[in-house]
């Protein structure tokens, strides 16, 4: 990257002029805004109403503004028409709403992402900007008639900024993600700009980007089709909340801050996931036909008694007869409503059938009002009650599946398809945590029992009676203090109560199962279930969602090593395939060492081109067994001296077999930090833990154990580091480690003892 004085300085004075406007604009949103707060909850619901919506839309507008500080200009068009387009994170206007900053997702902006020498697009010159707060530190210009390179005998179009894309993989990890918005590729754009409807399935080996391209995938849609997704929004699942906090940063320095995140373990609101359990038995959970289990399992509440019950009220006597239980059943089963909606419908069916033999007893004609309150008597009779919830019980979710694990005789009915070591190995204590397979199978049977209507006219009572008391207390307060010509007890109950704005979009979704969204973004998607995915996709009926993952990295037992075996059965044929076949993150040494290990293990590894070479980016050493632990603590302590640089940034994982991860973090948790916060300089988790995370180095220790566990792991643990991949071994390697396994470069390898930290080595 090389430019003259004159070029920074020019560059230096555009920059300036923006950020001096994304001050102007803070300034101007935050004055609004506290114009607005200093209203107060005061004027007619309508006015309160519209108030809290201009404080959402002034907080909305701020939290954009500031997000977007950091590399808030990246770019530069030079166009056969002589005009200049600078393209950054926003879009910005100056006070006469003239374009001074192009938006990324916007259509103007596209060129920047895709011109080549082949198709130009109108661009002459692409200028990458590369700053350092609000300073110019470089520029790298792009030629377009000159970008064509050589690889090989293929003639290939070179990396677009390949100077800027470098330094930002080059650069020390901070614990989350980046954005890559300066350094978009062009077959990353592609996806990124894709259509909205239907299912784009993602797939990518490790390191090409995959879940920056979801993000800024999410991003561009919001921007394209606000209309369409800003009432119903998007969410966005990980796998782990963990992985969450990783990329939490991504989307708001993008310019949205309204994206739903939430895990698999988190779809349902109110249940929390702690539970652990065998991966066969989430294996299980995970299959399709567990939706008949729960579908079999809520029928079997709806059942007729074997023999009749007669219950005595005033005097006379009515039959609940087991003939008119299957006919009430029958007729509300025909309405195809969720079981304890139906259950209203089956309720007021044998009301009326006991309220027709009451009457056939009175010697007279008993009026329409009156026979209301023999329903009513009927109703609340002790025992018409039990024997109308024996016949058809209102459920929750929790109670149904509980009962199926801790009551065996239940699974038994429920699940004939089942082998009876099969249904053995699902039982448990009843009151034991729910476990991350138990979630989708709870959202099923929310799915089909509905909700539970008594519930719902409870709570309207109750605040119905909440209101009558404040309304009540708004007047003797009134009356107290002779205010009643200024204000109405309305008002004054609705001030007591007032709760400040609105929940917004995002917050109504989260706490909302069955809120649906428009549109899905699923990443490390290859570790859904069957189960899972009918969970999700409940979420979305439009079917527009963005899948991203890789086979090969597959870890979870009822996961899917091949798309179309997993997605057929539930999206047919509404969705489609791309793929990403560049690897950005892991340097070439280590991303074709970690392909040979796969290989060899039978996975299905996509073949990839990596973009760079980092000399001496994979080490392995073998040590003695009893040495392991020690020569682990001081490899990691010299590979952190050797990352970090003098603004804290750098980071090095410490990947090892689940047997040893709480003695290296015992060893470890003075060196960097806690060994677990994801923020530490240093951390320490099992392979399985990294899916989707990155490190400047990684000490990846007895892959002989992690294979063992786990081939799809072993592969996320070699493929997490962007500089050096250290591999220390007591046991044989796996197959592909070795030197001339495959076609793969040699590996250095030493049996040299490691050489104590340097202090302050970088």
């Amino acid at each position: 990257m090389t430019a003259t004085n004159d070029e920074l300085t020019g560059e230096q004075r555009t920059i300036d002029t923006l950020y001096a406007r994304l001050d102007e604009l803070r300034a101007q949103t935050r004055a609004r805004l506290a114009d607005v707060r200093r209203t107060g909850p005061a004027g007619s619901p309508q006015n309160r109403s519209e108030r809290d919506a201009f404080a959402t839309l002034y907080e909305d507008r701020l939290a954009q503004l500031e997000a977007v500080e950091e590399r808030l200009a990246f770019g530069r068009l030079d166009l056969e028409d002589g005009s200049r387009r600078y393209v950054g994170r926003i879009g910005l206007t100056d006070a006469e709403q003239s374009q001074l900053l192009t938006d990324w997702r916007a259509p103007a902006a596209q060129a920047f992402y895709r011109a080549t020498a082949a198709h130009p697009d109108g661009v002459v010159r692409r200028r990458h900007l590369v700053t350092r707060g609000r300073s110019v530190t470089a520029v790298e210009d792009e030629v377009l008639d000159l970008t064509l390179v050589v690889d090989g005998d293929e003639r290939l179009e070179g990396l677009s900024g390949e100077g800027a894309l470098l330094a930002a993989l080059g650069a020390g990890r901070t614990g989350r993600m980046g954005d890559i918005v300066a350094t978009i590729q062009a077959e990353q754009d592609t996806i990124i700009r894709s259509e909205l409807g239907g299912a784009l399935v993602v797939q990518g080996g490790p390191g090409t980007g995959k879940t920056a391209v979801a993000l800024h995938r999410a991003a561009f849609l919001l921007y394209a089709h606000r209309r369409t997704l800003e009432r119903s929004g998007v969410l966005l699942v990980g796998p782990s909340r963990t992985f969450l906090r990783y990329i939490d940063q991504v989307l708001p320095s993008l310019g949205e801050t309204g994206v739903v995140t939430t895990t698999v373990a988190e779809l349902v609101p109110g249940v929390r996931a702690t539970g652990t359990e065998d991966d066969a038995v989430a294996e299980l959970k995970g299959r399709a036909v567990m939706a008949r289990v729960i579908a079999k399992a809520v029928r079997d509440r709806e059942r007729v008694p074997a023999e009749a019950v007669t219950v005595r009220i005033d005097g006379r006597t009515v039959v609940i007869r087991p003939d008119d239980v299957a006919g009430a059943i029958a007729r509300a089963r025909r309405n195809h409503r969720p079981h304890n909606q139906a259950r209203v419908a089956f309720v007021r069916d044998m009301l009326s059938r006991l309220a027709d033999q009451y009457v056939a007893q009175l010697a007279f004609d008993v009026p329409p009002d009156e026979r209301g309150e023999i329903l009513e008597d009927l109703r609340s009779h002790r025992d018409v009650r039990v024997a109308l919830n024996l016949a058809w019980m209102p459920l929750t979710p929790q109670k149904l599946l509980e009962d199926l694990w801790a009551k065996p005789w239940r699974l038994d009915l429920a699940a004939p398809e089942l082998s009876r070591a099969q249904r053995r190995s699902l039982a448990r204590d009843a009151g034991s945590p729910w476990t991350e397979a138990d979630v989708p199978l709870l959202d099923e049977a929310a799915e089909l029992l509905g909700e539970d209507d008594q519930a719902a006219r409870a709570q309207a009572r109750a605040a119905a009676q909440q209101r009558a008391d404040e309304l009540a207390y708004a007047r003797r307060v009134l009356e107290s203090t002779g205010s009643g010509a200024l204000v109405s007890a309305e008002l004054l109950a609705d001030r007591f109560t007032a709760g400040g704005p609105a929940l917004t979009t995002a917050e109504r979704a989260a706490a909302d199962r069955t809120w649906t969204y428009g549109h899905v973004v699923v990443d490390e998607a290859q570790e859904l279930s069957a189960m899972a995915w009918r969970a999700l996709l409940r979420r979305v009926p439009t079917r527009s969602l963005t899948i991203v993952g890789d086979v090969a990295q597959t870890s979870a037992a009822a996961g899917t090593r091949d798309w179309a075996t997993m997605l057929d059965p539930v999206l047919r044929a509404s969705w489609r395939l791309a793929e990403l076949t560049v690897n950005y993150r892991t340097p070439a040494a280590v991303a074709d060492a970690a392909r040979r290990v796969a290989s060899a293990a039978g996975l299905p590894v996509s073949r990839l081109t990596s973009a760079r070479e980092v000399p001496d980016a994979l080490q392995v050493r073998r040590v003695a067994a009893a040495a392991l632990v020690d020569e682990t603590v001081a490899t990691a302590k010299l590979a952190l001296d050797d990352v970090r640089d003098e603004s804290g940034a750098g980071r090095v994982a410490v990947l090892a077999p689940d047997g040893t991860v709480d003695e290296l973090r015992e060893r470890l948790a003075g060196a960097g930090g806690p060994a677990t916060d994801l923020d530490a300089p240093l951390v320490v988790m099992g392979a399985r833990e990294a899916k989707g995370l990155e490190f400047d180095a990684v000490v990846l220790v007895e892959p002989a154990d992690v294979l063992a566990a786990s081939a799809g792991d072993l592969f996320v643990a070699m493929t997490r580091p962007t500089r050096v991949l250290h591999v220390l071994h007591s046991r044989d390697l796996p197959r592909g480690f070795e030197e001339g396994d495959d076609d793969g470069p040699v590996v250095r390898r030493s049996d040299m003892p490691v050489p104590e930290a340097r202090a302050g080595a970088r």
